[in-house]
């Protein structure tokens, strides 16, 4: 098994910085640090290939226009105001 004596308190650090790491925004070192990480840790590869999945789909989605209709009741749920 590939998580033997493993610290999953690296995990809460890999975590915040998956972003940067499949934006290619960490320097070399840091880079490395985590893909030897990911690559022992079950649970951070999934949340890696979880990110990789969202990001394609956002990448993928159709742009709509919001009904004037309801952005009306989201700015007004937002400010607090009753609906209109």
């Amino acid at each position: 098994m590939r998580e033997n004596n493993h610290d999953h308190k690296k995990c809460i650090s890999i975590f915040k910085r998956l972003s940067e790491y499949l934006d290619g925004e960490l320097d070399a070192k840091a880079y490395e640090e985590m893909r030897v990480h990911i690559k022992e840790c079950v649970k951070c590869e999934v949340c890696l290939e979880t990110l990789r999945r969202t990001v394609a789909l956002c990448r993928n989605i159709k742009m709509q226009r919001v009904p004037d209709r309801l952005k009306e009741r989201l700015k007004s749920m937002v400010h607090g105001s009753p609906n209109p």
